[in-house]
């Protein structure tokens, strides 16, 4: 009995050596410009474009060493290692988002088919019997420039978020390509029915 478990601790430590996020391994550096703020439960980012900030899972520490800031967790469970670079990655995201602003573009393909900024809402038409007006959150700025559409903004998430929001209202077809893609997206054609 006793064997057993000490088995299954020795096979949980192995498991945790292995699955230990690399990216939480080594302090994270913060560059000149940015302050990271630890609060009760909390972290923010200040830089030059503006300030970020999420909420902190218990099973998690996240202090600042020399070096920079150090994730650790509390408990040696799977889910604390599973937040360890997931914490890594996002605190990642918000350094790069306060000194520099995360890009997504869309082209937009197809006749007859526009898009334009008018105030805070993206006016598209995509080919349906009515325009389509998305509204563009506050903390993002979107400009369309024929037909691409170019979405900014210093959270990585937010970003990702509304460019996929506007790709879903037309995603590209594979016969003639029309639709939204993401800059760089190659979409596999099929070849339509031969008329003999």
């Amino acid at each position: 009995m006793l064997e057993s478990k000490k088995s299954e601790v020795k096979s949980y430590l192995a498991f945790i050596k292995t699955n230990m996020s690399r990216l939480a391994k080594k302090p994270i550096i913060i560059p000149q410009g940015v302050t990271v703020l630890l609060d009760f439960g909390s972290m923010s980012v200040k830089g030059p474009l503006g300030e970020l900030s999420i909420l902190v899972k218990p099973e998690v520490v996240i202090e600042q060493v020399p070096e920079g800031i150090s994730i650790t967790t509390k408990r040696n469970t799977k889910l604390a290692h599973a937040l360890l670079g997931t914490y890594a990655s996002l605190l990642k995201n918000m350094i790069k988002g306060v000194k520099e602003k995360f890009v997504k573009k869309l082209i937009l393909e197809g006749v007859g088919y526009k898009s334009e900024v008018k105030g805070k809402n993206l006016n598209l038409a995509l080919g349906f019997s009515h325009p389509v007006e998305v509204a563009i959150p506050d903390s993002l700025t979107v400009e369309a420039v024929k037909n691409v559409i170019t979405i900014q903004g210093i959270d990585k998430a937010l970003v990702g978020e509304f460019a996929a929001k506007v790709r879903a209202l037309k995603k590209p077809e594979p016969y003639k390509g029309k639709g939204f893609r993401y800059e760089n997206e190659i979409i596999r054609r099929k070849q339509g029915k031969k008329s003999v």
